[in-house]
């Protein structure tokens, strides 16, 4: 029983840190490179831009402004704005491009992730008129 003892009160006493790495959660700002702002989707021009829509709309984002003809949505989270810009690379495959419009790149990444994982989930979905 003293040997219990003892083992708990070293652990309480002596707590255990590990060298690991530490991982930013995805809600905290961090500088993010201009590479990963960017991503290819194997669909046209204006079924990436709706699942774009789609997407800033289902992580409750503030969409300020939508410009069909050119390609754009301008959206805010938590007091920033940021810049989605949809463009045709060919007749089957479109680029989305996430930028902050004040071009300060330290922001929380989970903006551009989960704009990117819905559109990927969303890919095969058909998108009604």
């Amino acid at each position: 029983m003293k040997r219990i003892l003892f083992l708990l009160s070293a652990l309480i006493i002596c707590p255990i840190t590990f060298s690991a790495e530490q991982i930013q959660p995805a809600t905290v700002p961090q500088n993010i490179m201009f590479e990963d702002c960017t991503k290819l989707f194997a669909v046209n021009k204006e079924k990436l831009f709706y699942l774009t829509l789609a997407s800033l709309s289902a992580n409750r984002f503030l969409i300020d402004e939508v410009q069909t003809a050119n390609g754009y949505v301008i959206f805010s989270v938590n007091k920033n704005s940021y810049l989605a810009t949809i463009a045709g690379v060919d007749g089957s495959n479109s680029i989305l491009k996430i930028t902050p419009c004040n071009n300060i790149y330290n922001f929380p990444p989970g903006i551009v992730t989960n704009t990117f994982k819905y559109i990927d989930l969303n890919l095969n979905s058909e998108v009604k008129s």
